[in-house]
């Protein structure tokens, strides 16, 4: 490998005379490029169109001029351009200028005048990082679809809820998933709000400084689909505060569904038995045959770290870096975004399949109900309402009962009222119904019932807090397809002002929402 300048580059700049050596070029600018090529590219000549529809606006271009310029940048993909350090420095911008400037039929003197790089690629990498947040919005809104779906199916099926690691109340497997929903919900309303914060345009403000033509930057913003212009040139070209809180909620979620997998490994263990995947879901021991192990889980959940990971690797990137347009934070400091956003596409989709594939098995999850005395706190609560006993009081006695009948061996229903009684004595208590109140503490199906404020494992209150998630869920889809309209109506209204009418939306020139990895490419944009 050499080092050595491969080429003059003076038809790009006075300033240097050789393009970038060949050890920046395979190490840095070419992995860039290929990057860009493929998941920018679309970005940039959406971009060109608009400054072309500006630069036609002020009468710098002309109503044909334009018209070219646009069939050219229509026309590019992925393979169009190549890094070349002699002739575009290895630099997709200028990969991009040049190949417009080579098909047109005449030069076009005007074009890219007052302009600079580093609002094109503020502007591009936002759309790009808005894009992704779309992308991911869909596979939750799917998750949170199947959870809602699953706890409906699910909310009259007891099951033990823990606290501190230890069986605490009778509540059901839907009661869980709706808690689960409500925070998927919750993250949804938070991506849009990020959305909206980030829907910013860059376009217009130049290398920090602004631009010295009266650039129409509320139009140029509503033909990219932006909400509004960034409205300060330096924060438009030298922040990436967006890639930094994309990834925060991308390492919110992730901790949630760590909590919530660690529930699931815990249910699927052979000690707790309440549930249980497909066999195609399935792992199994080389060893011990005996053995049906849930290793899909398991990579969920470690998934969750990465998401963590990329995020404060987005955070160093920009931390003691001047306020500024600077390589480092633009481009070093967003090199795992898409890692970010593909190890998080990944982890929903895993989890949402097994959400629809998972099996409660209702008489496991029974019958540690009925073992536990998960109706203590009803007892105590009995004893004070029925029985006058002062409510501290009445929690003593309850325990006190828990432990003379697990020294008894006494199961939890029917009870045993004259340990109940005993338990009473013990504290100048006289009962007058030991046997109801035992019958009513420890009866699975009343403790599932009993609970009546809203938000409660009560299966009516499940429901109802459910019926609300399906209504949220619908607006919350509604309000992601308002926002992609807003970027398929710029991009008409920006073709109306090149050629006079609404071309349809060429997918092709792009690719996103594409699953697939990018392989060895080194991603260093972004």
């Amino acid at each position: 490998m050499t080092s050595e300048a491969p080429g003059p580059t003076a038809a790009l700049s006075g300033r240097i005379r050789s393009g970038p050596s060949q050890l920046l070029h395979d190490e840095v600018l070419a992995p860039q490029f290929r990057f860009e090529s493929r998941h920018l590219l679309h970005h940039y000549a959406a971009i060109e169109k608009t400054l072309t529809a500006e630069y036609a606006r002020m009468g710098l271009v002309t109503t044909d001029e334009a018209r070219d310029i646009g069939a050219r940048l229509d026309g590019v993909r992925a393979d169009t351009l190549t890094a070349e350090p002699g002739a575009n420095m290895s630099d997709i911008a200028f990969a991009l200028e040049r190949h417009v400037e080579a098909g047109l039929p005449r030069p076009v003197v005007r074009w890219h005048v007052d302009r600079s790089r580093n609002d094109l690629q503020a502007c591009a990498q936002v759309m790009y990082g808005r894009d992704q947040l779309t992308r991911f919005a869909e596979v939750l809104l799917e998750l949170t679809d199947v959870t809602i779906g699953l706890a409906g199916a699910t909310c009259d099926m007891p099951m033990p809820g823990y606290t501190h690691f230890q069986a605490a109340q009778v509540i059901t497997p839907g009661f869980h998933l709706a808690a689960v929903a409500e925070h998927l919900l919750h993250t949804q309303r938070r991506l849009v709000q990020t959305y909206d914060g980030i829907d910013a345009c860059p376009l217009g403000a130049g290398a920090m400084a602004g631009q010295e033509l009266p650039w129409d930057r509320d139009r140029m913003a509503r033909l990219l689909g932006f909400s509004r212009p960034q409205p300060h040139a330096l924060t438009a070209v030298a922040s990436r505060r967006w890639s930094a809180e994309l990834t925060a909620e991308l390492s919110l979620l992730g901790t949630a569904l760590s909590r919530f997998t660690t529930d699931l490994l815990t249910w699927g263990s052979s000690e707790y038995g309440f549930i249980e995947l497909p066999d195609e879901l399935s792992g199994i021991s080389s060893a011990m045959p005996q053995k049906k192990n849930y290793p899909v889980l398991e990579r969920i959940r470690g998934r969750t770290a990465h998401l963590t990971a990329f995020h404060l690797d987005v955070l160093l990137g920009q931390r003691n870096t001047p306020f500024c347009n600077l390589v480092e934070v633009s481009k070093e400091a967003g090199t795992h975004l898409l890692d970010a956003f593909d190890s998080a596409h990944g982890t929903v989709r895993l989890l949402t399949e097994v959400l629809r594939r998972i099996t409660f098995r209702p008489d496991a999850m029974r019958a540690v109900c009925e073992r536990e005395f998960l109706g203590g706190f009803s007892l105590a609560n009995a004893l004070t309402l029925t029985e006058q006993v002062p409510w501290r009081t009445a929690q003593v006695i309850a325990g006190r009962y828990v432990v003379l009948a697990a020294a008894a061996g006494a199961a939890p229903a029917p009870g045993e009222p004259d340990l109940l009684t005993e338990a009473a004595a013990e504290h100048g208590v006289a009962l007058t119904a030991p046997e109801a109140l035992l019958a009513a503490a420890f009866d699975v199906d009343l403790g599932l019932r009993r609970t009546v404020s809203a938000g409660s494992a009560r299966p009516a209150s499940v429901r109802e807090l459910l019926r609300a998630q399906r209504e949220e869920l619908a607006l919350l889809r509604a309000d992601w397809v308002r926002r992609a309209r807003a970027v398929r109506a710029g991009a008409e209204e920006t073709d109306r002002a090149l050629y006079g009418t609404a071309r349809p939306q060429d997918r092709t020139t792009g690719t996103e929402g594409a699953s697939d990895a990018v392989g060895d490419d080194v991603r260093s944009g972004g």
